[in-house]
């Protein structure tokens, strides 16, 4: 089986859209991940069984991507004692509201780290998995600040851009 350091779920291939941007960080960072539909509803045979093989594949945090009001970020956590982020998905007719309260709503002891619904949610997870990542790998630590110092450019050139449309 392949390693890799980040397993993406999703409860349908749907969610594909939204959740690659998490796998478009995590690739621009250099960190190895996959992506895969998994149902806690409809698949929790093949849920358990991702799960049983995520620690021999080398797999330190999860992201969970679902819609409506799954559980599939509660079901990952819990079978794992790894990170586990859940990205809530807008689509349902509540517009990821009802998407936003099962995954952020955890009993004690089984936490899901929960980020904003939807593809900027799915960009954070990726950004929130590497830095955890990262406590561990200086080179890993290295890139995500440059990402970080990236991002910081990019407002400063905007604020010059706007500054110079005045003139």
């Amino acid at each position: 089986m392949t390693q890799i350091q980040v397993l993406i779920l999703m409860g349908s291939d749907s969610d594909a859209p939204v959740m690659k941007a998490a796998a478009d960080v995590l690739g621009e960072l250099g960190v190895t991940c996959e992506m895969t539909v998994a149902s806690a509803h409809r698949s929790p045979a093949r849920v358990q069984r991702l799960m049983a093989e995520a620690p021999a594949r080398g797999v330190q945090v999860f992201i969970v991507g679902a819609g409506a009001a799954a559980h599939l970020a509660g079901m990952v956590a819990a079978h794992t004692a790894r990170p586990v982020i859940g990205v809530p998905i807008d689509s349902s007719p509540l517009s990821g509201f009802d998407a936003l309260l099962s995954t952020v709503q955890m009993p004690p002891g089984v936490p899901v780290a929960t980020v904003a619904v939807g593809k900027a949610g799915a960009t954070n997870a990726g950004v929130l998995a590497a830095q955890m990542l990262a406590l561990a790998d200086r080179s890993l630590a290295a890139r995500v600040d440059a990402y970080k110092a990236k991002l910081a450019d990019k407002v400063e050139a905007a604020a010059a851009r706007l500054a110079a449309a005045k003139d």
